[in-house]
């Protein structure tokens, strides 16, 4: 847990911020953006799983000081998006929700792009010519 009041007790008392709860708002921020299809588990993960109401941290690590923090998020693209435009606007979701709802300065978003998602098509069923 971090501590964003700098150990210092405040007027009502300190506020700790787990860093499961950081994890959480990157990896949502990350999803949010078009071209994201989900989040890989990393170096460590298997093969990669769309992110599900199971694990909303999957795919991000997070280290977390006493004011600042740095987030390496791994995600999977669509197919066709422009990567290097689809990691900027996660850099930017991600640091404009992290910092908005804990009041951590974010001071590094890296992207690791670990996949793509090349959508399945689906089967052409062709009708046979009815016979009168």
């Amino acid at each position: 847990m971090t501590d964003i009041s700098g150990g210092e007790k405040g007027k009502y008392g300190t506020v700790k911020i787990a860093n499961e709860v950081v994890s959480i708002i990157a990896g949502l921020a990350a999803t949010e953006v078009e071209g994201v299809t989900g989040m890989s588990g990393g170096l460590t993960g298997d093969i990669t799983e769309m992110l599900g109401m199971k694990n909303l941290s999957k795919g991000v690590k997070v280290e977390v000081g006493e004011k600042e923090t740095a987030i390496d998020i791994f995600i999977v693209v669509d197919y066709g998006t422009k990567i290097s435009e689809v990691a900027i606007n996660v850099q930017e979701n991600v640091k404009n929700k992290v910092e908005t709802m804990t009041g951590l300065n974010v001071v590094e978003v890296n992207i690791n792009v670990q996949g793509v998602n090349i959508p399945k098509e689906e089967p052409v069923v062709e009708e046979e010519p009815r016979v009168k």
